[in-house]
């Protein structure tokens, strides 16, 4: 165990300093332009998981129990909810939006963290952003950058240095609350005081457990949005919480040393579908042999995958849930196969019931490859190997899941991704209107309020 867990923190304060000067002081401007337009893109992906998940059971609950549990009157405390219009305290609707982008496994993840950053930094910037009339596009984007890598280092630091695997929502907090210091302009001491506090109370939640038993609790990542704002308002007022261990802890300091020069942000990855990132692989591999081979789901004989561990601990059956169905490998590669995608419709009511589905399920296995356990966290791998009903033996070679910079989708791909899953729930005009919006934050002259006009109305009834 490290010696500052047996005698007390000893922190570093160069490590410190340099992430204040990244959090507080780094202009917009001198963020790599390259940097500002992918944020755009992280942006625009988790808005449209944000908006498909609204009429969700979970998002419903969470956005109830945000107006019950997390409510204030106070004009500098309180924000409107995402595609909700009711009022609520900011962390209580960033909690709110995070537990129900959450709850619909489509945003986007770093893979080093084992874990996701847009799902707890998005919601954030939404309910700081509104009272910003000043805010600017490309600070609105510098500002969701500072999370990604204030949240991606705090997660990649939190895994090297506890034995437990606990979800994005432990060290998700900090990122949120690094957005809350630099949006509601917290000096050096309160900064270095949020980042504690958001460390301390962070939802050290155990992730094992929810992929044995899949529910509404996913990944932690509303708890981690509550915490980080929370956390930033408390050190505002003068509460206390420092320090954060994961920043400031000597063996934790090579992991900040790169700030603002290698852009995590960058490097996060876009699903293609919403289903756990360690099904894709597999899920790309099939793709792969189904498009080559022409193949129709009455062709299949047999399935065979290969992956690595965690991807082998997904639930194996027929889910009953729409959190099991996310949480699902046979289930997600058997609704591929049948279907030639994975959309809401198929991991949630009727689709949970097909018949097709559970008959082409029984027909695949599902084993853990020592080859690929050894590339995990860094890469997520499988083989497939199908046979075929007129007997043919078909092997995919070793797949990466697409989506991050290893095989990346393209711009237009996340576009259309977006508009999937936004248009059956705002309409075709209000989606692109967003999308829109979205893309020309990076705009020198662009406000924030430009986008956030068109995020907080509830979605019109259909007639």
């Amino acid at each position: 165990m490290p010696s500052y867990r047996r005698e007390g923190p000893v922190v570093s304060s160069d490590t410190f300093a340099r992430l204040a000067d990244f959090v507080l002081r780094r202009p917009a401007s001198v963020f790599p332009q390259s940097v500002l337009e992918q944020a755009r893109y992280l942006l625009l992906d988790t808005l449209g998981i944000a908006i498909a998940a609204g009429p969700m059971d979970a998002g419903q609950i969470a956005r109830d129990a945000a107006v019950l549990l997390y409510g204030s009157g106070d004009p500098h405390y309180s924000a409107r909810m995402l595609f909700d219009g009711r009022r609520a305290s900011i962390a209580g609707a960033a909690y709110a939006v995070a537990t129900q982008t959450d709850n619909l496994d489509g945003h986007d993840g770093y893979s080093p963290t084992k874990g996701h950053i847009g799902v707890a930094v998005v919601p954030a910037l939404a309910a700081l952003g509104e009272a910003r009339s000043d805010l600017t596009g490309p600070e609105a984007l510098a500002s969701l950058v500072v999370g990604y890598e204030v949240a991606g280092r705090a997660g990649i630091a939190l895994h090297a240095t506890v034995s437990d695997y606990h979800t994005s929502g432990a060290w998700n907090a900090l990122g949120v609350a690094a957005i809350a210091a630099r949006l509601r302009r917290l000096d050096e001491t309160q900064l270095r005081e949020a980042l504690g506090i958001a460390e301390y109370h962070g939802p050290r939640s155990q992730m094992m457990r929810e992929i044995a038993t899949p529910t509404m609790l996913h990944d932690g990542s509303g708890l981690g949005a509550l915490v980080g704002l929370s956390a930033a308002v408390l050190a505002e007022r003068g509460f206390t919480g420092a320090p954060a261990i994961t920043v400031e802890a000597p063996d934790v300091a090579a992991y900040w040393q790169d700030l603002g020069v290698f852009w995590q942000s960058l490097h996060q990855y876009v699903k293609p579908y919403p289903i756990c990132r360690w099904a894709h692989a597999a899920i790309d591999a099939v793709r792969g042999l189904c498009l080559a081979h022409n193949l129709a789901p009455s062709d299949i004989a047999h399935v065979q995958i290969n992956s690595f561990h965690y991807a082998a601990t997904l639930f194996d059956g027929m889910p009953d849930t729409t959190s099991k169905a996310q949480y699902s490998l046979r289930f997600a590669v058997a609704t591929f196969i049948l279907h030639g995608r994975i959309g809401l419709e198929h991991i949630s009511g009727a689709g949970l019931a097909d018949a097709a589905v559970a008959d082409m399920l029984t027909r695949i296995a599902v084993t853990e490859s020592e080859r690929h356990s050894a590339r995990f966290p860094a890469g997520r791998w499988a083989d497939v190997v199908i046979t075929t009903n007129d007997g043919r033996v078909l092997m995919s070679g070793d797949v990466h899941a697409r989506g991050g910079p290893e095989a990346p989708m393209s711009r237009q791909e996340v576009e259309a991704k977006y508009m999937e899953f936004a248009v059956p729930v705002l309409g075709s005009d209000r989606a692109a209107a967003i999308r829109d919006a979205v893309l020309s934050l990076d705009d020198r002259d662009s406000r924030f309020s430009d986008l956030s006009a068109l995020l907080y109305d509830p979605p019109k009834a259909s007639s």
